[in-house]
C-alpha cells in the first residue's frame, strides 16, 4: 500500500509598510492567511505569492512603496498589493 504525500501548504512573502494602522491590518492578514494553510516564509523567491501591503498618503512612503513592489515584481513576479 503506497501513500501519496501530502501537498504542501502554500507559501506567501509579506512585507507590511506604512503607518500603524497599516501594521494592524497586516497583522490581521496574516492571520487569516496562517488560518487558510499559508506558511509565511521570509524571501521573495521561497514565495509561491508575495504581498505588499502599503500606504501611498505621503509622497516618501508611495516611493518606498514603488521601489518595494518593483523589487517584489522583479524577484517573484508573483505579487499582491494592498492598503
Amino acid at each position: 500500500m503506497s501513500t501519496t504525500p501530502a501537498p504542501a501548504n502554500p507559501k506567501v512573502g509579506f512585507v507590511s509598510l506604512g503607518c500603524p494602522k497599516a501594521l494592524v491590518d497586516s497583522e490581521r492578514i496574516l492571520t487569516q492567511l496562517r488560518m487558510e494553510g499559508y506558511d509565511v516564509v521570509s524571501t521573495y523567491q521561497d514565495a509561491d505569492v508575495v504581498v505588499v501591503n502599503t500606504c501611498g498618503f505621503i509622497d516618501s512612503a508611495k516611493a518606498e512603496s514603488l521601489e518595494v513592489i518593483g523589487e517584489a515584481i522583479k524577484e517573484n513576479g508573483k505579487v499582491i498589493v494592498t492598503g
